[in-house]
């Protein structure tokens, strides 16, 4: 079959590999329909994940077809359509028990590390896929459902949902800034919405991007650029500062601005994937009340997500700003790698 390899930093192609087996009872080969490109393969490119190994495929989304599975897979067949989790989860240890396949200890990549798709094991930027934990790593997908709408459901929405706005505790009346509005702020953007804050504040370097988030449900829009960007958001908050501040991007200069907008009693809610250190001067904020969150995304509530987008209470579609053949994904890469020339959100690649 054909794959997006990595081969080190600034370095992949797409190359003939050999077809995925079956390796343990409870995996699943899937044929890919759709996949698409996350910013966090734009970090592993960059050299920030030094835990992908040269040689490794690329990509922890998709929808396919089931083609094979294994003598322990009795939920799912051969000829199921599915939705595939960015995240691997056994279902049986403690952390996946307890809400956490994040952090799933199962013998598959690293034990304590549930993102091994596109990083620890081959991922999803192929032909064809294993998928390990079959049924508690895949879902089916709902007739009427399109694949590229679908593979939405992988990873931003659940990321934006769960990091951003679960984790954030957003609640009825909040005033919310998001920070950075790329695709998986858009998603927290979206998901917000399931819970009443009385504003949403797009805040992003790119004017096209935070008038464009106003479509995800945004109410304001600031351009972080402007010498008063960080006025114009307390205006909007009675001098305060926000309850609760997504930082959808990665980098230091975002988690200061995060840090310098919320309210005290406020909440931080990290969602970037940082490739560097940054600075959290606890001998100003002890003071602040603050509650800090982190997380990699568990996936657990996809399913109900799926439930909504399949009923149109949410309609993800916006999302995808390019459509390339999975054979194309080299193109697909440079035009989401310059996103802001580009105006590319999600990019993807159909079979």
């Amino acid at each position: 079959m054909k794959a997006l390899v990595y081969h080190g930093p600034g370095r992949k192609s797409w190359d003939e590999v050999p077809d995925p087996k079956i390796l343990a009872p409870t995996d699943a080969i899937v044929r890919i329909e759709s996949t698409t490109i996350c910013g966090t393969d734009l970090h592993i490119l960059k050299g920030d994940l030094p835990a992908v190994t040269e040689g490794r495929i690329l990509g922890h989304e998709g929808v396919g077809v089931i083609t094979e599975i294994g003598d322990a897979v009795t939920e799912l067949s051969p000829g199921d359509r599915v939705i595939i989790s960015c995240v691997s989860s056994c279902g049986k240890c403690d952390f996946c028990v307890a809400g956490l396949a994040s952090h799933c200890r199962a013998e598959e990549g690293a034990p304590g590390i549930g993102w091994i798709l596109g990083h620890l094991i081959d991922g999803t930027q192929a032909e064809y896929a294993r998928i390990p934990f079959a049924e508690t790593s895949l879902h089916r997908l709902p007739d009427g459902l399109s694949p590229e709408t679908a593979v939405l459901l992988s990873d931003i929405l659940p990321t934006g949902h769960e990091i951003g706005v679960k984790y954030g505790g957003v609640k009825a009346g909040d005033v919310v800034a998001v920070v950075g509005a790329g695709p998986v702020g858009l998603a927290a953007i979206m998901t917000s919405q399931l819970y009443g804050p009385s504003k949403v504040i797009a805040i992003d370097l790119d004017a096209n991007r935070v008038e464009l988030a106003r479509g995800f449900g945004a109410t304001h829009a600031v351009v972080s650029s402007a010498a008063d960007w960080r006025d114009q958001v307390m205006a909007l908050t009675d001098g305060l500062g926000v309850d609760v501040a997504i930082e959808a991007v990665g980098i230091p200069q975002t988690w200061d601005m995060v840090l310098d907008i919320v309210r005290p009693g406020g909440h931080v809610a990290n969602v970037g994937v940082h490739g560097a250190p940054v600075a959290f001067p606890l001998d100003e904020l002890w003071i602040q009340n603050l509650t800090i969150t982190t997380g990699l995304v568990n996936a657990n509530t996809a399913r109900m997500l799926t439930k909504l987008v399949a009923e149109r209470r949410i309609d993800p579609s916006g999302f995808v700003s390019h459509r390339f053949a999975l054979a194309d994904i080299e193109s697909a890469y440079d035009t989401f790698g310059r996103a802001a020339e580009t105006k590319a959100l999600k990019v993807v690649l159909n079979a």
